[in-house]
């Protein structure tokens, strides 16, 4: 009876990038000119050819070293760490602009554009 370490299976790990990059497997069949069911097939591989391997890393954007050093463990402990800070100074979300500026000037080019008009339809009466 043969067993799989499925931490070194290169299939788990192509299949749970895949995952993580929100695409499916006919999504990366149709990339590779094969069907669903050979991706199927891939992804339940122990181990697969290096020139298929660069396919899928490339069509994934990873090297295939990352495909073979993919450790979930790894993904959950960087997220862990990036996110276990609560503090409202550790946002990407600040906001660099001002919005009542923004409002402010938004209402200045919309009287520009009126007062443009206005005077548009002057010279148009003016001309009669």
């Amino acid at each position: 009876m043969s067993t799989t370490n499925t931490t070194n299976n290169i299939g788990r790990k192509i299949s749970r990038i895949r995952e993580l990059r929100g695409m499916k497997q006919e999504a990366l069949a149709i990339e590779l000119g094969v069907s669903q069911q050979t991706v199927s097939n891939i992804e339940k591989s122990a181990a697969i050819e290096a020139d298929l391997l660069a396919q899928v890393a490339e069509i994934l954007g990873v090297t295939p070293e990352a495909i073979e050093n993919f450790s979930e463990e790894a993904v959950f402990n960087i997220i862990n760490n990036t996110f276990q800070d609560s503090s409202s100074n550790n946002n990407n979300y600040l906001c660099t602009i001002n919005p009542l500026d923004k409002i402010v000037e938004l209402y200045e080019r919309l009287v520009e554009a009126e007062k443009s008009k206005v005077e548009y339809l002057e010279r148009l009466l003016g001309e009669k």
